[in-house]
C-alpha cells in the first residue's frame, strides 16, 4: 500500500521559515517523481515543486523559486520543503504526491497518489 505522510506544517510569521517533511512508502517505480502540491481555501490545488528520483533534477512553480528548496533523502525516503522567507499568501495546505516517471510535473492530474496534507499559516 502507497503511503505519503506530510508533516512540518504550523503557523508563522511573515518571513519565517518551515520545513516539511513526506516520508514516503509502499510504492515500487522504478523512477518516480514526488511533488509538493497546496490548496489555500476557494482555491484550486497548484504544484509548488517536485523533484526527481532518478536524478535529482527539480521543478518550481514561479511564485516560490528563490525562496523554497525541494530535496530528498533517498535512505530515508523522504522528500522535504524548506520554506524561507513565507508570505501570508503562501498560506495553505500542502500535500505531497507521487507519479510514476522522470517527467516533471506541476500538475495534479499526473500524480497517481497523495498524502493527507499538512497546514500552514503564515500570519501577517
Amino acid at each position: 500500500e502507497v503511503q505519503l505522510v506530510e508533516s512540518g506544517g504550523g503557523l508563522v510569521q511573515t518571513g519565517g521559515s518551515l520545513r516539511l517533511s513526506c516520508a514516503a512508502s509502499g510504492f515500487t517505480f522504478e523512477d518516480y517523481v514526488i511533488g509538493w502540491f497546496r490548496q489555500a481555501p476557494g482555491k484550486e490545488r497548484e504544484g509548488v515543486a517536485c523533484i526527481s528520483s532518478s536524478n535529482g533534477a527539480t521543478s518550481y512553480t514561479n511564485s516560490v523559486k528563490g525562496r523554497f528548496t525541494i530535496s530528498s533523502d533517498n535512505a530515508k525516503n523522504t522528500v522535504y520543503l524548506q520554506m524561507n522567507s513565507l508570505k501570508p499568501e503562501d498560506t495553505a495546505v500542502y500535500y505531497c504526491a507521487v507519479r510514476s516517471g522522470r517527467m516533471l510535473l506541476l500538475v495534479r492530474q499526473g500524480y497517481n497518489y497523495w498524502g493527507q496534507g499538512t497546514q500552514v499559516t503564515v500570519s501577517s
